[in-house]
């Protein structure tokens, strides 16, 4: 909360609640802004490791909690340019070998924020962004280090 203001746009993407999920999500009931989710390996609404029914249970909770559950891959527009976002990147993990390879996004040359990886490196890797908070010291990310990315990276591929 000392970084986000109370009307800010949060988009979490992933991994937001371990441990016993009562006392993970009632701790970020607390956190300021608009919080948006993709879902994580971790997190108990993820089609990667959830059935459908544990997914109606938890879902619930988040909601409750203060987050709006979102797709696991999304596709939008940022500072004029098309951008995925994702709980994993397109490749890498922090187990050696990628794990989860069917829930991950397509590789179209399009650039992708990402967590994931747990990894104490961060920021632009080619097209791929990791913005975990365990890379940045457990803060937020602005929209607007994204926005610079994007101004650097490649451009997107012709259709």
């Amino acid at each position: 909360n000392d970084w986000v203001p109370p009307a800010a746009v949060v988009l979490h993407l992933g991994d937001l609640a371990l441990g016993p999920i009562g006392e993970s999500l009632a701790r970020t009931s607390a956190l300021n802004g608009r919080r948006l989710l993709v879902p994580g390996n971790h997190d108990r609404v993820s089609t990667a490791t959830q059935t459908h029914r544990a997914i109606e249970r938890f879902r619930p909770l988040y909601e409750d909690a203060g987050w709006t559950v979102l797709p696991e891959i999304l596709r939008g527009r940022r500072a004029g340019r098309i951008l995925l976002a994702s709980h994993y990147p397109y490749h890498g993990d922090s187990h050696g070998e990628d794990r989860l390879v069917s829930h991950r996004p397509a590789d179209e040359g399009l650039p992708l924020i990402h967590g994931h990886t747990h990894a104490r490196d961060h920021g632009a890797h080619g097209r791929q962004f990791h913005v975990g908070v365990d890379a940045f010291d457990y803060a937020p990310i602005p929209f607007s280090v994204i926005d610079a990315w994007l101004a650097e990276v490649s451009p997107e591929p012709e259709s």
